[in-house]
């Protein structure tokens, strides 16, 4: 099977042309839970792939306007590649998409366009997901602020984390995309000195600033700051290590999520991601 098989073709393809604005990729993140959009330029009447702009650089760059600035350079591939091939691209240079290019931008093939053959049987596997899926569950508690649980996936550099209860049990997922949900753009001013936080305050992230009294402009991107529970899954999918890649392909396609916790009975011993079921096809 070949990436021509499995990609989106460009006609199906939602991109932003330069010279384009942030607002507009947010919006559209936002609409399609996506984790990034092409950017494409239109030049003697070729559609010319520039670059990709992921939700995570949105969030960490939130006063820069110019879209140029903000594209990452992702590895690209052809239409005839085999799927094999652009899954080990996928998971060695950690890209969920890759653009599809040849002398102009065709298209795109992503982890769950893989993850989508695997499901169907068309990249076959008879591997079980005890083999690929991770011991190591980024977590979080469910009363924590969305704020801080923001900050704990970035730092953990996973798209979700797993939240427990006050027990330790686990209680939902919070994924990347539950944020950038709700996240806003805002814009305004901001006074800074004379503001001096509580540092015994209950989840208080930064201690006390003192640099005069001023009016700085702002523009930034605002995350709710209430309670992770507000905002997880709390109808948890969950596998067993037994269970077959392609079960859990199955799983991941119908119920619309990138990685799905790995139980014991009740208790969790690991998490399996899509891109996790990729190693399968070339290990």
């Amino acid at each position: 099977m070949n990436v021509v098989d499995a990609m989106t073709p460009r006609e199906d393809v939602v991109t932003v042309e330069l010279p384009g604005t942030r607002e507009d990729v947010l919006e559209y993140l936002q609409e399609q839970s996506f984790s990034s959009v092409p950017v494409v330029s239109e030049t003697d009447e070729r559609l010319e792939y520039r670059g990709l702009i992921s939700r995570d650089v949105l969030i960490e760059q939130p006063d820069e306007d110019q879209l140029v600035m903000l594209m990452d350079e992702v590895p690209t591939t052809t239409a005839e590649t085999p799927l094999e091939e652009v899954a080990q691209l996928m998971v060695d240079e950690g890209a969920r998409r890759v653009p599809v290019v040849d002398g102009e931008f065709e298209g795109i093939v992503t982890v769950t366009d893989v993850i989508h053959a695997i499901a169907t049987g068309d990249q076959e596997t008879d591997d079980t997901v005890g083999s690929y899926a991770s011991e190591s569950v980024n977590t979080t508690y469910e009363g924590a602020p969305l704020t801080v649980a923001e900050r704990e996936l970035f730092y953990a550099n996973v798209p979700y984390a797993v939240a427990l209860d006050g027990d330790g049990r686990m209680c939902g997922v919070l994924t990347e995309v539950d944020i950038i949900d709700v996240a806003r753009i805002v814009e305004g001013e901001e006074e800074t000195g004379n503001n001096f936080p509580d540092q015994d305050a209950e989840w208080s992230w930064e201690g006390i600033k003192g640099v005069g009294s001023r009016y700085l402009p702002t523009r930034d991107i605002e995350i709710p700051n209430g309670p992770v529970s507000e905002f997880m899954t709390d109808e948890v999918v969950t596998v067993s290590a037994q269970t077959s890649i392609q079960n859990v392909a199955q799983k991941m396609i119908s119920n619309d999520i990138e990685q799905i916790p790995m139980v014991t009975g009740e208790q969790l011993v690991g998490i399996a991601r899509d891109v996790d079921l990729l190693e399968a096809l070339y290990e």
